[in-house]
């Protein structure tokens, strides 16, 4: 996630807290219910110093547990962030029982949002495409233990965003990333129309199927993966 306040990243927080530069940040999808069945999982390290994102890959990395590694902290932390908001959406298009077609619109398009917003804060389009960016991005919005697609469920169906916080015991991130992800876009004017939609939703109570309707009414466009490079 995001600071609230300040909009730093966690590995910015973590290396001011621990007064060092060595902060790995382990991302991707990695639900942790299938990771201690010992279920095959693959997930990124990423350091701005090679040797401590290999040393994290070689100390975790195991016959059912794989780590690649990468420089580019931004990416893989703004990929992690990010996707909970667009959890949300296909979660809150699954409770209206709108189907595969709408989900995969919405998590295609919806990496398109990512990819443009953490390349605008420095990171790397290849990254999105990566274990920290499209393979998060998919777990979250179609696994039955991702909290987040629960929480987009319950508001497709009809709740409020605040009773059904009130009802977890577990943190959904993407509805306080939602709100910063909303701030930091503003701030230097990139379009996510999708995670923009999400924001309405838990706060401004907007209905679920117009912020659908909305989507499908927008201008017409060349579907153009140069823009978000």
């Amino acid at each position: 996630g995001f600071c609230p306040k300040t909009y730093r990243r966690m590995t910015e927080i973590a290396s001011d807290v621990f007064k060092t530069s060595h902060v790995v940040a382990l991302s991707g999808p990695s639900h942790a219910e299938e990771v201690v069945k010992g279920m095959p999982t693959a997930v990124t390290a990423a350091s701005f110093e090679s040797a401590r994102a290999r040393l994290v890959q070689t100390v975790w990395s195991g016959p059912r547990f794989r780590v690649y590694t990468t420089d580019d902290v931004v990416g893989v932390e703004m990929g992690g962030a990010v996707k909970n908001v667009l959890a949300l959406a296909v979660g809150a298009a699954d409770g209206l029982g709108l189907g595969d077609n709408t989900r995969a619109a919405l998590i295609t398009r919806g990496l398109s949002e990512i990819t443009r917003f953490a390349c605008a804060y420095g990171a790397r389009p290849e990254t999105m495409a990566g274990l920290a960016g499209t393979g998060d991005l998919i777990v979250t919005c179609t696994s039955r233990h991702s909290r987040n697609h629960a929480v987009g469920e319950r508001l497709g169906r009809g709740e409020k965003v605040t009773a059904i916080l009130k009802s977890m015991q577990m943190v959904a991130e993407g509805v306080g990333n939602a709100q910063v992800v909303h701030e930091m876009a503003a701030k230097i004017g990139v379009e996510m129309p999708i995670a923009e939609c999400v924001w309405k939703v838990c706060y401004d109570g907007y209905p679920v199927m117009e912020a659908i309707s909305d989507l499908m009414d927008r201008p017409m466009k060349e579907e153009d993966w140069k823009r978000c490079l």
